[in-house]
């Protein structure tokens, strides 16, 4: 053998020989982790899970890379055939490496083309590894060859087809399903031709995005096209080749967008339950607990979509609408509205993007501040703009900031009372704009807190609707409220803040706390009388929650929001109880207080209510606080139950002069129930018209609605009386009160067949006993 020879083969053995042994070194891990045997076996991509409505839409997902899987089943042919064309002719003949690619590679130094297979960049993609240097790049390879091998070794080639489509990137989207969905509005099996081509053309960079670079775009995909012809499969001919390159890139791009889903508020706040819940269940397959974001799970809630789409009409009708007349009071108002108020403002100002990026470059806090008072361009929210309400202007930013918290808010949520399944939720007028959920948030309920404490009224003090509530004045604590009186069913049907104030005087302010902590309300309330005109601030959904008794027969139900967590293939995890429901009240002393609710709407502060075409009974309460900075108002049907509140972010800023809960809330209320109503897909909740009578009432005098109108209509006023006071109003509850005539509430009283009120509740002596309060949860909502 020559000498010149003998070399050659030397450097061949010891070349073949160092291959070999970084080979094993890299399978051993010892350039970095590799994926054991099993992970190979069962490969599973970061996957978003997935939030599903209780009627089976895709309401939006949790994600850290936005994927969905898919079936070989559900991928069109012509992607399998324009990815396999295009990027590895050889995917049925070769074992994961392919020997002639990488020769071609060698020999024109990559200019014809790389060399990695399907397989490979799958490997790639599992490693996620990412750039280097050339030694850094060259052990990277070595290890995926290895997985590409293995992987071959483990799976059918339409598996790992299959496996590279449901991971592949389309720029930030991840996965043919959502690449599909997003610039075609298809599900993968529907695509055409074309529209594969396009697609599978992007993988080679995102500079061959349709949207941004059209033209690169339709070269990149007759290119693909050409492949699909010249390919070893010949999955097309010259002439069907010839006619789809002419055709122009048509797409129907629609950016997945967290902000525009179903239900945003809700998503958000059900975060934290989630995340709740993955903390404490452990995943089989890896041991850790299970991640929100990355295992795919299947949320299946109890928000019904077209409920919730209801729900997001009727505030985007009725809030511009009150929106315009809190402009026009602003206009009179002028600057004056934030005299004492700047601190609000310059506080914001840190807060903001602009305040923000010039401090992280540096710019001294006197000129940032100075750059608030400049007109520039931009975008604000507004309801006369776009269908985004978006509008283009210039002002300052300072402006800007005025501008937008002068916007009036909203939260409203719906729920049936008897499962306490929330099925509806509202937590801002634009999520995009507003990222602050008011469902979840406190603010002071105004009346609305009135009928807990008329409950306690009919169930523990011996009133009906025709007792007698003196007018005039009456001092606790050292405040005075003056005012009208009448009937129990006509001063809770006009809100009488005077009547509530002598009602509290012989209730008792501790006993009323703690019969709405018996009712669901954990948020706490301050110990003053004031509470009875609804001072305390209380979040909707345990506002809410206290209502449920009333359409319930007595029955108290927590709300409930996720029905059952199922894994990525479907199988059960966890379902979720019913909701846990208690009696708080008796059935007939509850029906008592259903009609006394009624009259609110049929002639009380909510009576506008009567012009919505609504075909069932109703019953509710209106509640606003003090110089009008919140309306309120939670009604309920026999089956349905909804709360609807509006205001500023700021509490100092009022609605509207001279509106009260009738006109600011309940109108956003009646617009809902008008379209549940007119949907007959609601049978479930529609078909009862009347609220569950008691059976020894059904005939009782005094609930007939002859005489119960009377009752209600025997007072001295038909307005309402605004405002309800605060903490800062009143002394201590126990500061002794001034004297005053005791009020005979057993003089118009009729004895009724379940005349006593729960044990819990009551004693032998008829005073209220202290309940057990219920422990309260980690959240709010």
């Amino acid at each position: 053998m020559k000498r010149s020879v003998k070399i050659v083969w030397q450097i061949f053995l010891f070349g073949f020989g160092a291959l070999i042994l970084m080979l094993l070194l890299a399978n051993f891990g010892v350039f970095g982790k590799m994926p054991s045997l099993q992970e190979l076996e069962n490969p599973e991509a970061d996957l978003a899970s997935e939030v599903i409505s209780a009627d089976g839409q895709l309401m939006g997902k949790y994600y850290s890379e936005n994927r969905s899987e898919v079936k070989f089943n559900e991928i069109s042919p012509n992607v399998i055939n324009a990815l396999v064309a295009t990027e590895d002719e050889r995917f049925y003949d070769h074992s994961g490496i392919d020997a002639q690619a990488l020769a071609r590679v060698v020999f024109t130094l990559g200019t014809q083309g790389g060399g990695s297979t399907i397989t490979q960049q799958l490997a790639k993609m599992i490693l996620k590894q990412g750039r280097g240097n050339i030694l850094v790049r060259g052990t990277q390879k070595l290890k995926e060859w290895i997985i590409a091998v293995k992987l071959e070794r483990n799976f059918t080639k339409e598996e790992i087809i299959t496996l590279y489509l449901n991971r592949a990137p389309w720029g930030n989207v991840y996965g043919i399903r959502n690449a599909s969905r997003t610039y075609f509005q298809k599900e993968p099996k529907d695509l055409k031709i074309e529209e594969a081509a396009v697609l599978v053309g992007m993988l080679k960079g995102f500079i061959y995005e349709p949207i941004r670079h059209p033209k690169a775009a339709i070269d990149r995909r007759n290119t693909v096209i050409g492949q699909m012809v010249v390919a070893k499969g010949h999955y097309l001919t010259e002439a069907e080749a010839a006619k789809l390159k002419a055709k122009p890139i048509i797409t129907n791009y629609k950016q997945i967008d967290e902000n525009i889903g179903i239900a945003p508020y809700y998503r958000r706040a059900l975060i934290e339950v989630l995340k709740d819940w993955c903390k404490n269940n452990i995943n089989p397959k890896t041991g850790e607990p299970y991640d929100l974001n990355t295992d795919g799970l299947k949320i299946y809630t109890t928000i019904d979509s077209r409920m919730q789409k209801y729900a997001e009409e009727a505030m985007q009708t009725h809030v511009p609408t009150q929106q315009r007349k809190l402009d026009w009071t602003l206009k009179q108002r002028g600057s004056k509205l934030w005299k004492g108020h700047e601190n609000i403002i310059e506080n914001a100002i840190k807060y903001t993007e602009r305040w923000k990026n010039m401090k992280e470059d540096d710019i001294d806090p006197e000129t940032i501040r100075k750059s608030f008072d400049i007109p520039v361009r931009m975008k604000i929210f507004s309801w006369t703009g776009n269908d985004k309400h978006e509008k283009d202007t210039v002002m300052t930013p300072i402006d800007s900031i005025k501008y937008h918290k002068q916007l009036i808010q909203n939260s409203f949520v719906a729920m049936d009372p008897r499962s306490g399944e929330v099925k509806a939720w509202v937590g801002g007028i634009d999520f995009k704009w507003f990222k602050f959920d008011h469902v979840t948030a406190k603010r002071q309920v105004g009346s609305t807190f009135k009928p807990l404490l008329y409950t306690l009224a009919i169930t523990e003090a011996g009133y009906t609707p025709e007792t007698q509530i003196p007018g005039g004045s009456l001092t606790l604590g050292g405040k005075t409220i003056t005012g009208g009186g009448g009937t129990c069913a006509y001063c809770l049907a006009q809100s009488k803040n005077a009547c509530a104030w002598r009602l509290i005087s012989v209730i008792g302010v501790k006993k009323l706390i703690e019969f709405a902590q018996l009712c669901g309300i954990k948020a706490t309330i301050p110990p003053y009388y004031s509470i009875a005109l609804g001072s305390a601030e209380i979040p909707m959904l345990q506002m809410l929650q206290s209502y449920t008794m009333f359409p319930n027969r007595g029955f108290n139900t927590e709300p409930v929001f996720v029905s059952r967590i199922e894994d990525k293939n479907g199988n059960l995890l966890h379902e979720f109880p019913i909701a846990q429901s208690k009696q708080v009240i008796g059935e007939a002393d509850n029906y008592t207080m259903v009609k006394m609710m009624e009259g609110v709407i049929k002639a009380g502060t909510a009576r506008r209510l009567n012009s919505y075409n609504i075909p069932t009974q109703k019953a509710g309460k209106t509640g606003t606080t003090n110089d009008n900075t919140d309306g309120w108002f939670i009604g309920y049907t026999p089956t349905l139950i909804a709360g609807t509140w509006v205001g500023c972010d700021d509490p100092f800023i009022p609605i509207y002069s001279s509106a009260g809960g009738g006109e600011v809330a309940a109108p956003e209320w009646g617009i809902f129930m008008q379209k549940v109503y007119g949907d007959r897909k609601f049978e479930n909740y529609t078909a009862q018209k009347e609220f569950n009578a008691p059976a020894e009432l059904k005939n009782d005098p005094i609930f007939a609605d002859a005489n119960f109108e009377n009752i209600l209509n025997s007072g001295d006023s038909l307005t309402e009386e605004i405002g309800n006071g605060d903490a800062s109003d009143f002394l201590d509850m126990d500061a002794p009160p001034e004297p005053t005539k005791p009020v005979d509430t057993n003089k118009n009283k009729v004895p009724k067949k379940d005349d006593k009120a729960p044990a819990a509740i009551i004693d032998d002596k008829s005073k209220i006993k202290k309940p057990v309060p219920k422990t309260p949860s980690n959240t709010d909502y």
